[in-house]
């Protein structure tokens, strides 16, 4: 399944207006639960720099630039820097941020495996990114360049526990882009380190009610985007019957520790 065309639809409707991309941002925020983790480690961020004005934010694959606007909205103050590939997202988180208040958020194009900017970041995000790129100790090395010490790099990516819907060794990524199917927690673990990070925390997301989650809220929704667009009526519908219990699948996810998920979520820290 290619995901980048999907994206490119949804993308194209949510831009028409303010107030839908803003709509399309917390729509993102309650359906997706990769957002559920990251905006939980997020807020322990937020707590521990609350009197820090000075903060600069590198949201490392930026996409649509919706981790950019909820750090944004919570830290009017902070400097936020978007990089991503894809031109026309760029254009139009640029286009967009600039008829918010969020005005000290900025993006630009380029390649992570290229980019680097010497200890200017205090918080580096990279969120469904790294499954996404071969070369990625080097990335890990450009991030932790860009880090000033103290420095935090919050990572959200697929594990080899079945992520990018790979449970078994014949089976292809749910998502075509993907050139990772999922990370070992020690492989991560051990990159991280070659890169220079010294203190990793590494954890599972996406564990039983995760992964139900997953499967109600995105998986099968892709599935019937990509079969036809006149599924694109159906959809509201759809979510309106399952949102309620994937509300609570999400909930637990995020409370719970995972023996095992098909996600990860990782720590790391520049000293």
């Amino acid at each position: 399944m290619k995901y980048d065309p999907i994206k490119a639809r949804l993308g194209k409707i949510f831009n028409r207006h303010i107030f839908l991309r803003k709509l399309f941002y917390s729509l993102l925020d309650l359906l997706l639960l990769r957002a559920w983790h990251v905006h939980y480690q997020l807020k322990d961020f937020f707590s521990r720099n609350k009197n820090n004005p000075l903060i600069r934010v590198l949201d490392a694959g930026s996409g649509f630039g919706q981790y950019s606007w909820y750090i944004a909205r919570k830290n009017p103050n902070w400097e936020i820097h978007g990089i991503e590939l894809k031109e026309e997202q760029v254009e139009d988180c640029n286009q967009f941020f600039a008829k918010t208040s969020a005005q000290k958020a900025s993006f630009f194009t380029g390649d992570l495996t290229r980019y680097q900017k010497p200890e200017a970041y205090d918080l580096v995000l990279s969120i469904d990114v790294m499954e996404h790129i071969e070369e990625d100790v080097k990335v890990f090395e450009n991030f932790h360049a860009s880090m000033r010490a103290g420095g935090m790099l919050l990572i959200s990516t697929p594990s080899d526990q079945g992520g990018s819907g790979v449970e078994h060794e014949h089976d292809e990524s749910f998502i075509e882009e993907h050139v990772i199917d999922g990370y070992a927690k020690e492989e991560i673990t051990r990159k991280l380190k070659s890169a220079g990070f010294e203190s990793i925390e590494v954890r599972y997301t996406y564990g039983k009610p995760g992964s139900l989650s997953w499967k109600l809220s995105m998986k099968y929704p892709i599935l019937m985007l990509g079969k036809s667009a006149i599924f694109y009526l159906v959809l509201p519908l759809y979510y309106l019957l399952v949102f309620p219990f994937c509300m609570i699948l999400n909930y637990f996810d995020v409370r719970r520790i995972h023996a095992t998920g098909t996600g990860l979520l990782v720590k790391a820290f520049k000293k």
